[in-house]
């Protein structure tokens, strides 16, 4: 199944549109206990789902090392493409969570310093003030140095790559795990700017008859153990938000206000502080194509849309699984409407509007400008369907912030961004 293609959302976001209408209908009476056990019920949901395309491309990926091949590796990549748009619909739960918040950064952080990795072109630079693993080259170095000290990296393995090399010296850039390596591995460095095209690493960087550009064979114990690693990290995750799962026992722990809170938070400050400004005003401002979520694979475009679905369907109540079945259930949106109306129905709109902006800047990039090409300097259109995009997260933030009124709960700080709070900043 294409994930990609403009159809498919369509038909997701309509459907769901559907069933959060018909199920409105039939809560009136909406309890707030309810509401947030269907919130850990989808959540459960999600990272099952997250889970499950995750093995699917492990398996991928044993098909592309069994026989290297550009069939082999693009399916690889397809699959890849396919497990992003269930896990980046999680991504709501991860700021009023903090047990998600803890653990996001071992499978979504970026941007990466792909230079730890593996081989990079010589138009990367040989070295960094802020990292002096810039350049290591984990994949062809038996060993390297970390804070001064040699550290040996002969064996490449999950245990090396989560406990040794992730975040190595303290450094953020130094990501080693999680999909965004993977993704540098399938795809191998973007090298075209603001210009057309995605990474176009070739199927035999894995090969090992006809291995290209040196050590292919850890090459190969790299990818899989990264693949391995993130399957463990995401039934980690999943088994969180089981019954009994430490992710559910937080909620309850919290009382009725404080998951509300909770929920709120996520969607608040995921639409505002991370998508709104440092995952997309950032690049605006800059014009920068390393300001993109999804930087190898030219995949950033449906991160984005996907993040907007995830904060769109913890409102609604309602979740399209990857088999297509639906989960819906009480809804904060008939929550909020119990106590106001109008809130309710402004939030709803909003973030239909912003899922509609999202929608149009995705047709553009499958219609062949990616999203690193629409926020290029002088690209006025491209930027202006993006600032549109951004525009909606900022204003459905404000109607959070009034059902967080309408609920009575209190004071929320929602995550900020100096791209949108202070753009000055961003320059000095």
């Amino acid at each position: 199944m294409n994930f990609k293609t403009p159809m498919l959302v369509a038909t997701l976001l309509a459907t769901t549109s559907l069933f959060a209408t018909n199920f409105a209908a039939a809560m009136s009476d909406v309890t707030a206990e309810a509401v947030i056990e269907n919130y850990a019920n989808i959540a459960e949901a999600k990272y099952a789902d997250s889970l499950t395309t995750a093995k699917a491309l492990d398996a991928a990926i044993d098909a592309f090392l069994a026989s290297p091949s550009d069939t082999t590796l693009a399916a690889a990549k397809g699959a890849w493409l396919a497990s992003r748009v269930p896990y980046q619909q999680t991504e709501v739960y991860r700021f009023g969570n903090a047990i998600v918040d803890d653990w996001e950064g071992k499978v979504n952080a970026w941007p990466l310093d792909e230079g730890l990795i593996d081989y990079v072109d010589a138009s990367y630079g040989t070295e960094s003030d802020e990292n002096t693993l810039y350049t290591a080259n984990v994949i062809s170095s038996a060993a390297i140095k970390i804070n001064g000290e040699s550290v040996d990296a002969s064996a490449i393995t999950p245990a090396f790559l989560s406990e040794t090399l992730h975040e190595a010296g303290g450094i953020e850039a130094n990501v080693a795990t999680g999909y965004h390596a993977i993704e540098f591995l399938l795809w191998g460095q973007d090298l075209n700017g603001n210009e057309s095209g995605a990474g176009n690493r070739p199927a035999t960087d894995f090969s090992l008859t006809e291995c290209s550009n040196g050590s292919c064979e850890r090459r190969r114990e790299y990818l899989k153990a990264a693949s391995e690693l993130m399957i463990s990290d995401l039934e980690e995750m999943a088994a969180n938000w089981e019954a009994g799962g430490a992710a559910r026992k937080a909620l309850e722990e919290a009382g009725t206000s404080g998951s509300l809170s909770t929920i709120l938070t996520g969607m608040g400050s995921l639409s505002y502080g991370e998508l709104a400004g440092e995952r997309m005003k950032l690049g605006l401002l800059l014009g920068d194509p390393e300001e993109e979520h999804d930087c190898f694979s030219d995949n950033t475009h449906n991160s984005h849309l996907y993040d907007a679905v995830g904060i769109q369907n913890v409102y609604l109540g309602t979740y399209k699984r990857v088999d297509g079945t639906m989960i819906s259930g009480a809804s904060l949106m008939d929550l909020v409407k119990s106590k106001d109306a109008g809130v309710a129905s402004e939030l709803e709109a909003d973030l239909a509007a912003t899922v509609d902006a999202m929608q149009i800047m995705a047709k553009r990039a499958e219609a062949g400008e990616a999203y690193d090409q629409m926020i290029g300097e002088g690209n006025t259109e491209g930027n202006a369907i993006v600032q549109a995009a951004i525009d909606g997260l900022v204003k459905q933030t404000k109607s959070i912030e009034r059902a967080i009124t309408a609920l009575d709960l209190g004071s929320i700080e929602l995550e900020g961004s100096d791209s949108l709070d202070n753009p000055n900043a961003v320059f000095q």
